[in-house]
């Protein structure tokens, strides 16, 4: 007895491709596979469609780690509340955190202008807290871009980080091995300071960094 014919309409309905759905969809397959499973053809494997599909809304895989990374900025809490230092803090904090949460992105960043929508709000708001402490203009745009390479770097390491599933103590732990056997004569500054070295976890070194840049932002006006 012959099998009755099936109607192609009773499968379901593929969800129309967009430029977000792609972006959803490469931000899932990174999170859940790494960055070298994140290809144009997985994506469409993915989206049970064709790779030439994709093509209509996402130049190539760099255009789509750009588009993702700007959908992970657009993410980012609006800072509340507070002094300007305590909210451009925040942001900051909180800027690194939601990059360093996907392998691969903060690189993106890395040597780029920021011209995508949600990196620029992120520019902008920058530039919004800088001018209300005070600085001026020049010394404000220069002080957002120096932030913005510190954000991208250091969401960049924690990234790397988390790639490796290396936690603070195993890392210190390895770091104090090494710098136990180096030889004195030939690394006399840093035998003499290898524990000093290796103190203070990393979140008191990030508040401490940040800091350092904040003051010496506004201890040096530009040009």
């Amino acid at each position: 007895m012959n099998a009755a014919p099936v109607s192609r309409r009773a499968r379901p309905a593929k969800a129309p491709l967009s430029r977000d759905v792609i972006i959803e969809t490469g931000l899932r397959i990174l999170d859940a596979d790494g960055l070298a499973a994140l290809t144009m053809r997985r994506v469409a494997q993915e989206l049970d469609t064709g790779a030439a599909s994709l093509y209509v809304y996402i130049a190539n895989r760099d255009d789509l780690m750009a588009a993702m990374l700007d959908h992970v900025l657009g993410t980012i809490p609006e800072p509340e509340g507070g002094p300007w230092r305590e909210r451009l803090t925040a942001l900051v904090d909180d800027s690194v955190a939601a990059m360093s949460k996907h392998e691969g992105l903060a690189l993106v960043a890395l040597g780029a202008i920021p011209t995508d929508p949600n990196a620029l709000r992120l520019i902008d708001r920058m530039l919004a807290l800088f001018a209300e402490g005070g600085l001026d203009e020049r010394t404000n745009s220069w002080a957002v871009d120096l932030l913005y390479l510190y954000i991208t770097a250091s969401a960049a390491e924690q990234s790397a980080y988390n790639t490796r599933q290396s936690d603070e103590a195993t890392h210190v732990a390895a770091a104090q091995r090494a710098f136990a056997d180096l030889p004195a004569d030939r690394y006399p500054m840093i035998a003499a300071m290898r524990e000093q070295l290796l103190t203070g976890d990393g979140d008191a070194r990030d508040t401490w960094a940040l800091r350092v840049l904040i003051e010496g932002i506004l201890a040096t006006p530009a040009g």
